[in-house]
């Protein structure tokens, strides 16, 4: 009888043992070189949830900045305005899948990444990525073939599930913002250490933040300096290891 409550017990704790032991893996990309003199550099900017960023968009439009564009479809649903410059310059913006929902890439009971919950379980997971991806396209008229989930760090399976829907992960080498909290002087200080190749990931849906003032500053010392701005759909990207093991800390961009 003993032993037949120890084997129920550790069938009943296992999920929650091997979900306590995974750590959430934060991808660091960088774009495929093309040949050592190139300076091409990316910028993404995440969609969250929250609003639209009328400043950050028009200055990207007026100075011809190419930006890939990681929209949920909370986002895509909230703000038809924003929705509609965009679509008015997809020679300018790749607008990519964020999520239905912005929940992390992460599975199991009590996972969480920056305090925000993950999924159930992998059909929860593939209900994110897929219904996001079907607002990307009904909204666009584009076909994603990016995906960054909320927090842009994942577990194991979730990768491997995102992979075999047929997605890439799109990570990043520079967090210029770190989810819209930073102050302008922080954002120009981390773009202003930009070098051939970075993937920036910073956010549109915070207008009140100084997203939109710090990146302007530093976006432009770039284009000075000689940069090419490029979209994650005219590109590859390669991983590459983490620096002295330290996190970006993205925080949460809703």
């Amino acid at each position: 009888m003993k032993l037949l409550i120890f084997i129920i017990l550790s069938m009943t704790l296992a999920p929650l043992s091997v979900a306590a032991e995974q750590h959430p893996i934060e991808i660091h990309d960088q774009l495929v070189p093309q040949s050592e003199s190139s300076n091409r550099i990316a910028l993404t900017l995440d969609a969250c949830s929250g609003k639209y960023d009328e400043d950050l968009i028009e200055f990207l439009i007026r100075n011809q900045i190419p930006a890939t564009i990681f929209a949920t479809k909370k986002w895509l649903d909230k703000n038809p305005f924003g929705l509609s410059v965009i679509k008015a310059h997809l020679d300018l913006f790749d607008v990519e899948d964020h999520g239905e929902k912005h929940i992390p890439a992460v599975i199991g009971r009590g996972m969480k990444v920056y305090g925000i919950p993950g999924e159930q379980d992998i059909i929860h997971l593939r209900r994110e990525v897929l219904e996001g991806a079907r607002a990307v396209e009904e909204a666009t008229g584009v076909a994603p073939h990016w995906y960054r989930d909320a927090t842009a760090e994942y577990d194991t399976q979730s990768i491997e599930e995102i992979g075999k829907l047929g997605y890439k992960i799109a990570g990043f080498s520079v967090n210029a913002d770190s989810g819209a909290t930073s102050k302008k002087i922080t954002i120009e200080k981390r773009l202003a250490h930009i070098k051939a190749g970075d993937v920036i990931i910073a956010h549109m849906n915070k207008p009140s933040s100084d997203s939109a003032e710090g990146l302007a500053v530093g976006l432009t010392c770039l284009l000075k300096a000689g940069f090419v701005f490029v979209r994650l759909d005219q590109v590859d990207l390669r991983e590459v290891p983490e620096k002295n093991d330290k996190k970006s800390k993205l925080r949460d961009g809703r």
